[in-house]
Order: structure tokens, then sequence, then C-alpha cells
């Protein structure tokens, strides 16, 4: 494994569902992982000595003012399964994560891929996010509706950006400082109005581990999928496999 330090190389772990798969869905199985497999991995987290931290937690390391052995945990979208699988596992270990909400669907589906992916997944809705909330854990904006975000007018940017923060805090009475990109689709004139909006750092699905001296506002991420095994999590998580893959 890489000899870098958890000090220049921080891994943000990207989860969407934390479930088993349907039998009907056939395309993007890799948005589902196990919550048995999902338990191990963070158990795993544990055994070699890793905290995991919410985005808002692990801020002081992303800035550079502290150290230490770190994965950063941020699951996409604020489906139900995240409470109900999820959140026990994180307790059980003392770790804090950071999920993201699409605002405009909160208590509903997902609208912006349930044709695609022919299944409807139920969203948390705001008394399940305070919920999450009570246990621990940070919600983080992932937009209004879920769009790509590169397409939008400067209007409807302001909106999707602007807007899911507003209502977040809204629902949830705290600050909503994390944003995540859907999609991952993001550039310059993005990046400016999530940082205009007040978030102090954003997420993409670049990959790779996070370094000195990047960029907080398009940070990248370690998409762990329904077929890693505990192996293939460890190598992306605690070497230099998804660096040389950015």
């Amino acid at each position: 494994m890489s000899r870098d330090t958890p000090a220049t190389a921080l891994p943000i772990l990207t989860y969407h569902n934390i479930a088993n798969a349907p039998r009907e869905i056939r395309r993007w199985r890799s948005l589902y992982v196990s919550p048995g497999a999902f338990a191990r991995q963070m158990w795993l987290l544990r055994r070699f000595g890793y905290t995991g931290l919410s985005m808002s937690a692990a801020m002081p390391y992303l800035q550079g003012e502290r150290s230490g052995r770190i994965a950063i945990i941020t699951l996409d979208d604020g489906y139900v399964d995240n409470l109900e699988s999820a959140l026990p596992v994180l307790q059980r270990y003392g770790f804090s994560a950071t999920c993201y909400v699409v605002s405009g669907s909160i208590g509903q589906y997902n609208q912006w891929d349930d044709e695609k992916l022919g299944v409807r997944k139920p969203l948390m809705s705001v008394e399940q996010l305070r919920s999450w909330q009570r246990g621990g854990m940070e919600i983080g904006a992932h937009t209004r509706n879920h769009p790509r975000l590169t397409r939008c007018s400067d209007a409807q940017l302001h909106d999707e950006i602007h807007g899911s923060k507003a209502t977040l805090e809204d629902h949830l009475d705290v600050p909503v400082t994390q944003f995540c990109y859907p999609y991952g689709d993001t550039d310059d004139r993005v990046a400016g109005v999530v940082r205009e909006a007040g978030f102090a750092a954003a997420t993409t699905t670049a990959r790779g581990r996070v370094s000195a001296g990047m960029d907080l506002w398009q940070l990248p991420r370690v998409q762990i999928a329904r077929h890693h095994l505990l192996p293939q999590f460890a190598m992306r998580v605690m070497s230099g496999y998804e660096d040389r893959r950015a």
C-alpha cells in the first residue's frame, strides 16, 4: 500500500443506497451496498485505526489545520435506507457522516432517475432527516431537483443551489454548509455559485483522495460500489489506487 499519510491523502467515500439491490434492477446495481458489506467496511476502518467523519467534522483536516487517520463518509440523495441501515452501524463505531439531500424531493422518491432505473426508491421525510441529525449525522445540500448544473441558466443555478440551502435550513433549523454536485457535474461557473451561497466545501464524482491545497469546492471522492470486496475497499481507501486514476 501507499506510504501516503492521511494528513496528505484523505479519502471521501461515496455511497448511495445501503440496501440489497432489488431483483428488478438491471442497471446501476453498483449504487447499492448491502448493509452487511457496509458494516464490514466500517469495521475495517475502525480496525485500521480510522475515524469516520462527516464533511463538517472533517473540515479542519481538509483545510490542513489538523492531521490524523480519518475517512470522510458521504451518502448521496437522502434515501430512507441510509437512516435504517447506515445510521446504526455508524453509531456503533462512533462515526459521523454527511447525507446530501435533494430538497425538492424530501419524503418522495428518486424522480430524477426512477424511469431509468426502473424503481422508485423512498427518500427521507423531514422527520427522518431530523432523526438522522439527532443520531449525530449531518445533512448537506444536493440541489432542489438533481439537475445537471452546467446546463442550467444563471437564474436556475441560483434557485437550485441557494434554494436548496434555504429549504433545508428552514426544515432543519441548522446551518447547511456542505454541498454535492448531482452527477458530479460542475465547472468554474457552478462552483462559483456554490461558494457565493455560503457552502464551506463541495464534492464531485472525480476520482481520487483529497490532497493538500485542493479546491475545497471541487473535491474528489472514492466511489464504493456493490461489487467491491473488502480487499478492494481497503485498496481504494488506504492506498494511492484511486489517486493514480484521477
